[in-house]
């Protein structure tokens, strides 16, 4: 099975490594790049494509909450896993679309338990019996399914990374819908 690809963000070094140190634990997925400074997040989260970002709520200078906006600002939307100490952002980061929303210290069952739940997501038969999938949206599933990113798929389907990422949405909004 291929690893899902993390990419963690957080101001604190220590709480990276342990971070980092668990994820890798799991035997489920890698950790790509450990990233301290939320500005320049951005730019790396948009070029390396990770499947999740691991994603601090409170860092100097930019939130966790203004980090995902400006990633979807640039048809950027990596499954968000909301790593904090704080449990009253839990209704903020749902309403951020977050994946998933886990408080610090983590425990390693909560942290198997969220990349399940995203293993299962991405599984091509996850969305079988979705009949109102397009034809476009089955294909795309199905790339995605098989580990590609949305520039990957962009380049074999001939159609922009956007495109992709759009198709990528509407397919997570029918999901949603049918449970």
């Amino acid at each position: 099975m291929k690893l899902i690809t993390c990419v963690l963000v957080d101001d604190d070094p220590l709480a990276l490594d342990r971070m980092e140190a668990m994820v890798e634990l799991t035997g489920r997925a890698k950790v790509i790049r450990k990233l301290s400074n939320p500005k320049n997040a951005i730019q790396e989260i948009r070029e390396i494509q990770p499947d999740v970002v691991f994603l601090d709520v409170e860092m100097p200078g930019m939130s966790g909450f203004e980090l995902v906006n400006l990633l979807h600002q640039h048809h950027c939307f990596p499954a968000v896993v909301f790593v904090t100490g704080y449990d009253q952002y839990a209704i903020k980061a749902i309403k951020a679309e977050a994946f998933d929303y886990l408080l610090k210290p983590v425990d390693i069952d909560e942290l198997n338990e969220c990349l399940t739940r995203y293993i299962k997501r991405e599984q091509p038969d996850y969305f079988h019996g979705f009949e109102n999938l397009s034809d476009r949206e089955k294909e795309i599933q199905k790339l995605v399914a098989d580990g590609k990113t949305s520039s990957e798929i962009g380049e074999l389907l001939f159609i922009s990374k956007n495109t992709v990422d759009t198709h990528r949405r509407n397919i997570r909004k029918k999901h949603k819908k049918n449970h």
